[in-house]
């Protein structure tokens, strides 16, 4: 039904850049928050940025002030621009959306299936 699409993913020296893209499609009716999450091996699934959409966005303490999540509504579509890389931060990064569809109006939660993101020192 739905899908998300994440890109952008890749390996970057410390003190660099990165910007995550993540496509939601499918018969969309609407889209509520969306964010970014991450994840690293023998660790619990962690948020990173959250963004409503009315585009109220909230940030995961360790990555204020380096990390900016925004949404195109009009293409779906969810970005995460990271700067000041720190090799903390690598991780497989997973968009998140919560969207209701032309068959189930209710709002449902979907995931992308992950993209590696590696901060070399």
């Amino acid at each position: 039904q739905v899908q998300l699409v994440e890109s952008g993913g890749g390996l970057v020296q410390a003190g660099g850049s990165l910007r995550l893209s993540c496509a939601a499609s499918g018969s969309i009716v609407r889209i509520n928050d969306m964010g970014w999450y991450r994840q690293t091996p023998g660790k619990q699934r962690e948020a990173v940025a959250i963004i409503t959409s009315g585009g109220t966005t909230n940030y995961a303490h360790s990555v204020k002030d380096r990390f900016t999540i925004s949404r195109d509504n009009a293409k779906n579509t969810v970005y995460l621009q990271m700067n000041s890389l720190k090799p903390e931060d690598t991780a497989v990064y997973y968009c998140q959306a919560f969207v209701a569809t032309m068959s189930a109006l209710s709002l449902k939660n979907y995931w992308g299936q992950g993209t590696q993101v590696t901060v070399s020192s």
